[in-house]
């Protein structure tokens, strides 16, 4: 027998129908192709490795208008690390949010990251499970992408992250529930068409300062260590909703300061210090111009008077001797020149 041919179409299941592997003969007699099959075929067992997309957990990644490139590339970047994600057109600034939920609809999809962005300075991120909800949202800060030199891990498209959550996570329900949410959006479900099987990065979620810190680390496989990759953001808390986009407050972070309040804090800081200046300016003035006080005695006069030692009183009864004077030699030298002359 010279070569053989195999069946597309393996099953998932051992109890179905395996792999047949046919074997023709090398005469040129046709057979009959039952008794071929009878005689010619050998069942090879499917692949261990084949298994069924159970979780079809589906993500829309897109924006609001307005966004600078920094956001659109923190988009782009999460689309890369989730392969089971899918983009949209820019949303217009005038549409309710409730729309959002219309278009997951028709996007088939069930979960929602949605950047808004206000003032061309502010960036929003909202995590949506659609359309039963619950929605949170966050003030993204400290953004970083891929392209940043300093971000050198690599990591292949496609494949599955482990994610690492903070053990504050557990300790309190606010967190926990987006501890829940976190997993079900940024996991790659098992046996997705376009990721790989797989797993050489790990997504961290870390507290620190009461905010949310994410970052995306590569596994080297020589010493199991963990080189950054990127991007990099910081999500501030803002509210919690039971509905998606929308809803009853679940809760409200007491801690968030937006960032209007914050920018308005920063100038009147810098007002007080000015006025300040100001202040001390004037009184100085003032000092200056006040007329100054002439005193009839210094109070600091005596400060260094020490009392002298009393010496005995000596009184001279003879006059003193009369001083010799020395005449000048140089004076005589010239005289003497000028004589000659």
């Amino acid at each position: 027998m010279s070569a053989f041919r195999r069946k597309r179409g393996a099953q998932t299941h051992v109890d179905k129908k395996a792999k047949k592997v046919k074997f023709v003969a090398d005469g040129g007699e046709e057979r009959n192709e039952t008794e071929q099959e009878r005689k010619n075929e050998v069942t090879i067992p499917p692949p261990v490795s084949l298994g069924k997309w159970t979780n079809k957990e589906r993500v829309l990644i897109f924006s609001s208008r307005g966004i600078n490139f920094r956001t659109r590339h923190l988009m782009q970047d999460l689309r890369t690390m989730m392969p089971h994600s899918k983009a949209d057109t820019k949303m217009d600034r005038k549409d309710k949010l409730f729309v959002i939920n219309e278009v997951c609809e028709i996007k088939n999809c069930n979960k929602c990251l949605f950047f808004e962005a206000k003032k061309k300075q502010d960036l929003y991120m909202w995590i949506s499970n659609s359309p039963h909800g619950p929605s949170a949202k966050f003030l993204v800060q400290n953004i970083h992408t891929l392209a940043e030199l300093k971000m050198t891990g690599n990591c292949l498209k496609g494949s599955r992250p482990l994610l690492s959550f903070d053990p504050k996570f557990d300790q309190e329900p606010h967190y926990a529930l987006l501890k829940e949410l976190f997993t079900q959006t940024f996991s790659t479900p098992r046996y997705h068409p376009k990721s790989q099987p797989f797993v050489d990065h790990v997504f961290t979620f870390t507290i620190a300062d009461n905010r949310i810190w994410f970052r995306n680390y590569q596994i080297i496989e020589e010493d199991a260590s963990l080189v950054e990759i990127g991007p990099r953001f910081v999500l501030n808390l803002i509210k919690i909703f039971q509905g998606s986009f929308g809803g009853p407050t679940l809760y409200e972070n007491p801690n968030f300061l937006s960032p209007n309040m914050h920018r308005r804090e920063i100038r009147l800081a810098a007002a007080a210090r000015v006025r300040e200046k100001q202040m001390l300016k004037e009184m100085q003035k003032m000092k200056r111009t006040e007329a100054k006080e002439d005193l009839a005695r210094d109070v600091t006069a005596d400060v260094f008077v020490t009392p002298a030692e009393e010496k005995p009183v000596h009184i001279e009864t003879e006059a003193p001797e009369p001083k010799i004077v020395k005449k000048n030699k140089h004076k005589a030298f010239k005289r003497q020149r000028m004589a000659r002359r």
